[in-house]
C-alpha cells in the first residue's frame, strides 16, 4: 500500500491552532461580535508551543485559538441573534433616513433581543460551580451598580446590577454567612460563608466618578450582561434555600410596609437593607439551628475541632445581638448597616437622610453611636460613641473590642487584614500578637503604646547587664580556683565526663542531616538549595520589618517628648 499523503497544515500543531482571522473567516462574524461571543462563551486566546508550526512555517505575530473552541462556537445560537441585530440596526438607519417614523417605531418595538441563560446553564452544570465562580460577579455587579448612566452604560444595566447586589446581601443578612471584612484602599472586602464555599468580593467606595480614558466599557459591558445573569440565577436557588420569598418582598409586621404607595418606594424599602424579608413558611415551623453532636471514635480530635470551628462561628453570628446602634450621617451607613445587620445587631440612622430607619437618635436604649467626626455637640452619657474602625475590628476579632481605642479624635490602632494568615517563620506585626493573646483570653491590650514597647526594651537591658556581671564574676572566681587547683595538683584517678543525653541527640541530628545533604543528588541537592534559600530571605525581610518597627518607635518616642516639652 502507498502512504497516504498528506497536505502541509493538515496535521500536527497546524490543525490544532487557528489565528483569528481564520476564525473571523469561518464564523461569518465582525471583530466586535467575535469578541463578544468568546467572553459570554468562556473562549480566550491560547499560546502556542511553536508559534512558526501553528502558522506554516511562517514568523508573523498573530493570535490563535483551539480548532475545537471556534468548532464548538459554530454551533451557538447567538450567532444568528447577532446578524438578526445587524439586520435591524441597518433597516432601522434606512427608515431614520427617510423620516418614516412609523415604520421606524415599529422596528424599535420589535427589536431583536438575546437572553444568557443557556449560556449560564452550559457553563455552570451544576449549583456549586456557580458559587465557585460567583466572586467576580459579585464584584463587577457592585462596581457596575456605582456607574452613571452613559452613552456604553445604559440604565437598566446599571438598575439591574443595582438591584442583584441588594437581593444578594439581603440573603447574606439573612443567612448571618459574613466571616471576614477588610476596608482598603481599593474598596471594601468582604469574605462570606456560602454552602460550604468561600465567597469574597469588594464594593468599590462611594466617592465622586471619574471616567477613565484607559478601559474599554464595551468590554466590560458584555462581562456585566453575562455576570449579571448569572447573579439572578444564583440569588433564586439562594433565596429558595433559606425559605425566602423571591422576588423579595418585605414582611407583613414590618411597621413600614403600610406607608408604601407604588412600586418604587417598595423598592426603595427593600433597597434600605434595614427591613426584614418576608418567608415562605411560618416562623413556628422552622427548625432553629443546632450544633451537631459529633460522636467520639477514632478521629475525635478532629470531631472537637470541627465542634469548636462551628461554636466560633455560632458567636460570631450573634456578636452584635443586644447591641443596639445608630449610625451618623457621615459613616457608610450601607456597608456598617449590612455587617451589624449580619451579626445579629439592630441599626438605625437619620430617617431624614433614607428610608427603612427603625428608631431615632434620642433613644434611651441605645448601646453605641457610629460617629467620624472629632467634636459631638450633643452626646448621651448611656451609650458609647466610637469610630467605624470598631465595627470592623470587632468582626475580624471575633469578639467586642474595647471602645476607649476607637473613641472619637482619638489616633486609631492599625487595621490589620484578616486574609492574611501568618505562617511559621514570619513577622507578626506587636497589635496582631496582642489581639491572638486576647483571643486566648490572656490578659493584654488590643493596641500596645509606643511607651510600653519602648519601656519592656529598656527593661531588658538592665537584665542583660546584670547577666553579663554575673558571668564576668563566675569567670573570675574560676580562675582564682584553677590557680588554687594548680599549685595542689597532684594525679587521680580519670572520671569519664556525663554528656548531657538532650545535646549529644541533637549533635546526633546534625550530623545525620549533615551526611544526609552530602549523600543527596544533584537534583535534589539543588532544590534543597533554592528551599534554604528562600527561607534565609524571609529571616532577612523579618528581621528588617523588625527594625522598621524599632525605629518608627523611637521616632514617635521622641515626637511625643518634643511635644511635652513644647
Amino acid at each position: 500500500m502507498g502512504r497516504t499523503l498528506f497536505k502541509k497544515g493538515d496535521r500536527g500543531i497546524a490543525a490544532t491552532y487557528m489565528s483569528r482571522k481564520q476564525a473571523l473567516t469561518k464564523l461569518q462574524l465582525s471583530l466586535k461580535d467575535f469578541r463578544r461571543l468568546c467572553i459570554l462563551k468562556g473562549i480566550y486566546p491560547v499560546e502556542p508551543h511553536h508559534k512558526k508550526k501553528a502558522n506554516k512555517n511562517n514568523s508573523s505575530n498573530k493570535t490563535y485559538y483551539l480548532v475545537k473552541d471556534i468548532q464548538f462556537l459554530t454551533h451557538e445560537p447567538l450567532i444568528n441573534k447577532f446578524r438578526s441585530f445587524k439586520i435591524f440596526v441597518k433597516r432601522l438607519r434606512k427608515a431614520i433616513g427617510k423620516k418614516d417614523q412609523e415604520t421606524s417605531q415599529r422596528l424599535r418595538d420589535n427589536q431583536p433581543v438575546f437572553n444568557l441563560d443557556h449560556i449560564v446553564k452550559e457553563r455552570y452544570p451544576t449549583f456549586v460551580d456557580a458559587l465557585r465562580d460567583v466572586d467576580d460577579a459579585i464584584s463587577m455587579c457592585f462596581l457596575f451598580a456605582t456607574f452613571p448612566k452613559s452613552k456604553n452604560v445604559k440604565a437598566d444595566l446599571i438598575q439591574l446590577c443595582r438591584r442583584l447586589t441588594v437581593e444578594f446581601i439581603h440573603y447574606i443578612v439573612e443567612a448571618k454567612a459574613l466571616r471576614k471584612v477588610f476596608v482598603s484602599i481599593k474598596g471594601i472586602y468582604y469574605q462570606a460563608e456560602i454552602m460550604g464555599q468561600q465567597i469574597t468580593w469588594i464594593v468599590p467606595h462611594t466617592f465622586g466618578y471619574s471616567r477613565p480614558t484607559d478601559v474599554d466599557f464595551k468590554i466590560m459591558v458584555t462581562f456585566a450582561q453575562f455576570y449579571s445573569t448569572m447573579l439572578g440565577f444564583v440569588n433564586y436557588k439562594l433565596y429558595h434555600s433559606i425559605n425566602l420569598v423571591y422576588p423579595p418582598k418585605l414582611a407583613v409586621d414590618c411597621p413600614s410596609a403600610e406607608l408604601l404607595e407604588g412600586e418604587d418606594d417598595y423598592s426603595e424599602f427593600i433597597s434600605a437593607l434595614n427591613l426584614n424579608l418576608k418567608s415562605s413558611v411560618e416562623k413556628s415551623m422552622e427548625e432553629e439551628e443546632q450544633i451537631d453532636e459529633f460522636p467520639e471514635g477514632e478521629d475525635s480530635d478532629e470531631m472537637q475541632t470541627r465542634k469548636a470551628e462551628q461554636e466560633k462561628i455560632e458567636k460570631l453570628k450573634n456578636l452584635f445581638k443586644g447591641c443596639k446602634i445608630y449610625l451618623n450621617r457621615e459613616v457608610p451607613r450601607e456597608s456598617l448597616l449590612f455587617v451589624i445587620r449580619c451579626l445579629g445587631g439592630e441599626v438605625s440612622y437619620d430617617k431624614t437622610l433614607h428610608v427603612g430607619a427603625t428608631f431615632d437618635e434620642d433613644d434611651e436604649s441605645i448601646t453605641h453611636q457610629i460617629v467620624d467626626r472629632p467634636v459631638l455637640q450633643k452626646k448621651f452619657v448611656n451609650r458609647a460613641y466610637v469610630q467605624p474602625q470598631w465595627v470592623y475590628d470587632s468582626v475580624n476579632a471575633g469578639m467586642l473590642l474595647n471602645e476607649k481605642p476607637y473613641m472619637p479624635g482619638a489616633e486609631l490602632p492599625p487595621h490589620l487584614s484578616p486574609f492574611v494568615e501568618e505562617k511559621e517563620g514570619d513577622y507578626i506585626p506587636p497589635e496582631k500578637l496582642a489581639l491572638l493573646d486576647l483571643q486566648k483570653g490572656f490578659v493584654a491590650n488590643l493596641v500596645r503604646t509606643v511607651e510600653s514597647g519602648d519601656d519592656s526594651s529598656d527593661e531588658e537591658q538592665p537584665d542583660q547587664e546584670s547577666d553579663d556581671e554575673s558571668n564576668t564574676k563566675k569567670r573570675k572566681a574560676e580562675s582564682e580556683d584553677s590557680l588554687n587547683k594548680s599549685k595542689q595538683m597532684k594525679v587521680t584517678t580519670g572520671v569519664p565526663d556525663k554528656m548531657d543525653p538532650v545535646k549529644l541527640a541533637q549533635k546526633e541530628a546534625a550530623e545525620e542531616k549533615r551526611l544526609a545533604i552530602m549523600a543527596m543528588p544533584k537534583k535534589d541537592k539543588h532544590l534543597y538549595d533554592k528551599i534554604q534559600f528562600g527561607q534565609k530571605r524571609k529571616k532577612r525581610e523579618n528581621r528588617k520589618l523588625e527594625e522598621k518597627r524599632k525605629n518608627y518607635q523611637k521616632e514617635q518616642k521622641r515626637l511625643k517628648k518634643e511635644m511635652m516639652a513644647s
